[in-house]
């Protein structure tokens, strides 16, 4: 009984190897079988090396999605400050006026006169100082009058 069991087992491992030709011969079916084992046993271990540098790669790209997204974060921080700063920037009244305010806000009292003619004083280069002087400073119509030629 134990030789049929014996037997039994050796058919079927043969048919498990090569499903399409069973061999009988016991020696060819363990040959058969060590070889099939130790082919095994290499590609399991080709599968856990592979295994390892996968994971091994995950860890790395863990850490630097990790540092991607503090990099993202301070430079959000970042935009928002300069995003702020320009706010601060626009909404701060500057020292010199927009060029277009004042000019027009005196060209409307110098066309009454028709005659007039504003004279920028020398002061900071490539801006003319008049702009910020009162109009009655700018006034040259009572020159002579106030201050006569001496001749």
């Amino acid at each position: 009984m134990r030789r049929d069991r014996l037997n039994d087992k050796f058919m079927e491992l043969g048919s498990i190897l090569e499903p399409g030709n069973p061999k009988m011969d016991k020696a060819a079916i363990l040959s058969d079988a060590v070889r099939m084992v130790t082919q095994l046993r290499s590609e399991a271990q080709k599968l856990k090396d592979s295994n390892e540098s996968l994971q091994e790669k995950i860890k790395d790209l863990k850490s630097e999605k990790n540092e991607l997204r503090d990099e993202k974060l301070r430079l959000k921080q970042e935009k928002e400050n300069l995003e702020q700063q320009i706010k601060l920037l626009n909404s701060r009244p500057s020292f010199m006026p927009q060029p277009s305010v004042i000019p027009t806000a005196f060209a409307a009292q110098s066309q009454g006169g028709g005659h007039k003619m504003m004279m920028p004083v020398i002061g900071y280069p490539g801006y003319p100082m008049w702009q910020f002087m009162p109009p009655a400073d700018v006034d040259t119509s009572q020159d002579a009058e106030s201050c006569p030629p001496v001749a």
